[in-house]
């Protein structure tokens, strides 16, 4: 597969595997700018909210937490 960006993020495609590779490079957290590594975070929320169930064991990487707007 093609590197994904959000341009070219068909979250309807993706694989557990792809999911997989991202949330790797992003655990490792070595990247030559702090902007690749916030790209591919990008690129896992919009995953998540897209496709949930793909990002279940990498939730913790996206730091989301609920909060009380009321």
């Amino acid at each position: 597969m093609a590197t994904l960006t959000l341009e070219n993020l068909d979250v309807d495609k993706l694989t557990d595997e792809d999911v997989a590779k991202l949330a790797n490079r992003l655990e490792d957290d070595d990247y030559e700018t702090a902007f690749a590594g916030l790209d591919d975070w990008h690129l896992l929320r919009a995953i998540a909210f897209q496709r949930p169930e793909l990002v279940e064991s990498y939730i913790h990487l996206l730091d989301l937490e609920p909060f009380d707007e009321s």
